[in-house]
This record gives C-alpha cells, structure tokens and sequence, in this order.
C-alpha cells in the first residue's frame, strides 16, 4: 500500500510530498497512523540542506520526529500495546549496548539514530518505532498536546535539571522550547522567570506562558531587567535555549555566584566564553540533549496530569495548524520565526 510522505528525495535543497510504500511493522515493531506532526528547527536544517543535514540523511528519506497518533498494528512479540492506543514516541532510537544504555543512561547513548534524521520518521501517513519507544497516552491527551511532547521533553529535561523554588530564572531565547520551559519554571515554584529573546511575537508567547518580565535584548539588557526586579546579586539557574554567543556572554555576566547554568540551544560554530568569570563565579554550566528516557516522559505526564494551567500554557505555544498538503507554508512560516510551534494535520 502507498502513503502520502514528505521526503528528503534528492541530496540537496528542498522536499517533496510523495508516495512511498508503507513502513512495514517487525516483530518488535509498532505501526503508528500520524494524526499531528510539529515542526522542528532540525527539519529546516533537513529541508535547507546545510552541512550537517548532509552528515545525517541519506535520500530518500521521509523526515520528522514530533508526532500523536493511533496504533495500527503491532509486532509479534509485542505484549504491552495494542492497535487503538494513542501515542507519540522518543524520537532517539538507541543501542541497548554501550556502557551509558547498560547503566540505565540511555539519553546518553553513544550510537543514537535520530528518528526523521537517520531513519524514516514521522512526516507521513504512517511510521514505525520500537516498542520500547512508544509513548502510551492516557485519555485526556488531546492530538495537538501529544503532538508536542517531543520540545515540550526538551524543555522540561532542561527547566528541572536544578530545583527552582524560590530561585530566580533566567531564559535565553523564546522559541517554542523557551516558552514552554518558562511555563514548567513557573510550575515548580521559581520567584522570577525572564525570557529574553529578539521577536516581540515569541515574548508575548513567554509572558502569556508565565514568565514575569521578557527582555528584547535588542534594545534592553538583561542587567536592567534585574533592576526592575529588584534583584541584587545575579540569577541563581540559566536556561540556554538560543544557541547565541551573544545571550550565553549576556547570560555569564548576569548569573549569581554559585548559579547553574543548562544549555540545550546549539550553536552553529564555536565561540570563546569567558572562562575566567565561569570559574571566579563557580558556575556550574552543562549540556542537555533530547530527553532523559524516561524519567523525562514520566514527568511531564504526571505534571500535566494535575496542571491544567501548565497544560494550557504548553498547548499555548502552537500558533498555526496546517493540512500535510500544505506543508510548504507550514515550513514558510516556521522560518520565519514570527511563530510559536507550528503543526501538520495528517488525519
């Protein structure tokens, strides 16, 4: 049977709807028929075809990790799932036999395959996980909520690193997973939460999602925004969702003695940081990727689950919803940043 799917056809610019047969559904397997499907920053890298998208995807390759859907079918040795289920799924599809997977550490797997990245994904009628992927939803999920579970596991891998009661939140850059980690820190208790960010659209998104103050930081800086606050000695935990030399050198210089810093934006190239503040200032800085599996998945159920402010300000941060067919604009729009997380409607 032929599926509708967007694909990477050719090594270069650009995607296509096409027809592709049906992923076919092994012993271990789960097909899945995709309701909802969001748009990622690495699916404009696959899409613009720069560097690294040419390091990852081997034409032709259907793209896309961020998805709800219904299960189909079922393989073999399947026991805990069945076709009807609602779902979405880690999209980081790892070993089982490196030392990190071995121990229980799987997000830190060193032979990871990137779902829609490495292996066909979920911008298409149908997909295949591994069951130990899926993602079972309760009842109450909705498409468009279980369509974003994927960013909304980046930002509360990201946000919950630390614990922010009472603590004063700093967060760079308010893209989708910025707005939704400033929804989580306000959840679990943080005195301040600031967004910095330079679209007036993404800030409006963070203040509706809880944060107290937003920062253009093309016209105002961060140190100000303290001083409005009534802050004097610095913010205690930094989240780094940009990936801006700019707001990292603006976040160091703002931070309290002792504060933690979690950096989940990636730069494009490499840049100096002023180490010498990171160690007078006894920063603690580390690196996030992807979701803790699945302690993170765990978490962001159980607070959605008796949250239904925090659910509304995660369903918040989608903006515009378009038919697969429409996927160009859908793609027009997510470039140009005038948004928040933008959804493919494959029903």
């Amino acid at each position: 049977m032929a599926m509708r799917a967007l694909a990477k056809v050719t090594a270069g610019p650009g995607l296509e709807l096409i027809e592709r047969p049906e992923p076919v559904c092994g012993p271990w397997g789960v097909k899945i028929r995709v309701l909802r499907a969001g748009l990622c920053g690495t699916d404009l890298h696959l899409q613009q075809w720069d560097d690294w998208a040419a390091s990852q995807v081997h034409p032709p390759q259907t793209i896309g990790h961020e998805f709800y859907g219904e299960i189909v079918e079922i393989g073999s040795e399947v026991k805990e799932l069945k076709p009807g289920d609602t779902c979405s799924a880690e999209g980081h599809i790892v070993c089982g036999y490196c030392r990190n997977c071995r121990a229980g550490r799987r997000h830190q797997c060193i032979r990871t395959v990137g779902l829609g990245v490495n292996t066909d994904g979920a911008f298409a009628d149908y997909v295949v996980v591994p069951v130990e992927n899926v993602w079972k939803h309760p009842a109450w999920v909705d498409p468009d909520l279980g369509a974003i579970f994927d960013p909304l596991g980046n930002a509360t891998h990201t946000a919950l690193q630390w614990p922010l009661v009472g603590e004063d939140v700093l967060i760079t850059g308010a893209g989708p997973i910025g707005v939704m980690a400033a929804a989580i820190a306000r959840h679990a208790g943080a005195r301040h939460v600031v967004v910095t960010d330079l679209s007036e659209v993404r800030l409006a998104l963070a203040k509706a999602a809880g944060a107290d103050l937003t920062v253009d930081v093309g016209s105002t800086r961060i140190a100000q925004a303290q001083r409005e606050l009534g802050m004097r000695e610095g913010f205690d935990v930094a989240l780094e969702m940009s990936g801006s030399p700019q707001a990292v050198a603006e976040l160091i210089d703002n931070m309290n003695h002792g504060g933690k810093v979690a950096m989940l934006g990636l730069p494009k190239n490499p840049y100096p940081i002023d180490w010498g503040k990171v160690i007078t200032h006894m920063l603690t800085i580390k690196g996030i990727y992807g979701r803790e599996m699945f302690e993170t998945w765990y978490l962001m159920t159980s607070m959605l689950s008796t949250s239904p402010t925090l659910a509304d300000a995660v369903r918040s941060v989608i903006t515009h919803r378009f038919a697969a067919e429409q996927w160009q604009d859908a793609f027009d729009v997510a470039r140009s940043g005038n948004c928040g997380k933008v959804l493919l409607d494959w029903s």
